[in-house]
């Protein structure tokens, strides 16, 4: 099966899941979006109302501050794969309960699965303490006390790079998140340059007979 038809078959998944309460009250579930080969994956907290009505994730005011980060930063957001680890609107953009991140979470690791990125940022608490606690068996201290610093966690079998910091929904109308925000994702553009060119290394170098003994 191809990287796309298993997406096509996970996103189904997900579109019908009554694996917890979340599916009773919402319009749309949210799968998430972006390039099934994205070196880079932010993974947020749940879907709002403008998410729960376009079965998008990050189309509201918090999506346009998003776009806004990745844009003056020099990434595209359809480079980039975004997510949840929730998918499914909480009644009255409530923060999601841990069992309904824990019901998610088959979902969330099956995207980081099928990806494979190289660097993982968490926007916000519930998504932070999911990546760093569950899936990289570390200890998480509040975003606030995280953010600003890079981490390396073997998760689901692979090497990858986690960046926490702050939801941007946080930031909308708080100066203090929003400047933390910004300067967080100058962090994030600056080890996805790294990443990149780094694999533009590594497939423009010549081969040798260790590659193919591999």
């Amino acid at each position: 099966m191809s990287r796309d038809e298993e997406w096509v078959k996970l996103s189904s998944e997900i579109l019908t899941c009554s694996g917890c309460r979340l599916s009773e009250s919402r319009s749309r579930a949210v799968p998430g979006e972006g390039s099934l080969t994205a070196r880079l994956v932010l993974i947020g907290e749940a879907p709002g109302k403008s998410e729960d009505e376009a079965g998008r994730p990050f189309v509201g005011a918090a999506g346009k501050l998003l776009n806004q980060l990745l844009e003056v930063n020099g990434i595209k957001r359809g480079e980039v794969f975004i997510t949840n680890v929730v998918k499914c609107r909480p009644p009255s953009n409530r923060d999601p309960l841990d069992d309904e991140v824990m019901s998610c979470a088959p979902f969330t690791n099956r995207i980081i699965q099928l990806i494979q990125p190289s660097i993982i940022t968490t926007l916000g608490n519930h998504s932070g303490r999911y990546v760093f606690e569950v899936l990289g068996g570390g200890r998480w201290h509040g975003v606030t006390r995280m953010r600003g610093k890079t981490y390396v966690f073997k998760i689901l079998g692979r090497n990858v790079t986690v960046i926490p910091t702050y939801h941007p929904a946080a930031a909308l109308y708080n100066p203090g998140p929003r400047a933390g925000l910004e300067e967080d994702f100058k962090l994030i553009a600056s080890k996805y340059r790294e990443v990149l060119q780094s694999e533009v290394k590594v497939s423009g170098r010549r081969r040798t007979l260790l590659d193919y003994l591999r």
